[in-house]
């Protein structure tokens, strides 16, 4: 009986549950880069001919660039940083960060 392939995906999971919950909401991205995705996907769905590469590239360009407009602050940035203060050093991560 083959395995379904679960096993693999959890041993590749498990070593963000180590980190502290403070790490794991910055390091989470999922939903940023599924919002990316999504809009992606809807300037292609919207305009499915593109006179030639180049213009794709433009469209893919101007969007992203729009989808980060939205992304100036981090979330939950400050408890964050004061944990990886703790945990690396008051010499690796700049007092004035925070």
């Amino acid at each position: 009986m083959q395995s379904s392939g679960c096993g693999s995906n959890w041993d590749n999971i498990i070593p963000f549950f180590q980190f502290p919950g403070e790490i794991r909401k910055v390091i989470y991205t999922a939903n940023a880069i599924e919002s990316l995705n999504a809009n992606l996907r809807k300037l292609t769905r919207n305009r499915k001919i593109f006179p030639n590469d180049e213009s794709v590239f433009k469209a893919m360009y101007l969007a992203i660039r729009q989808c980060a407009d939205k992304w100036k602050t981090i979330h939950h940035w400050k408890p964050a940083l004061q944990v990886f203060q703790i945990v690396s050093g008051e010499d690796r991560v700049p007092v004035n960060e925070l």
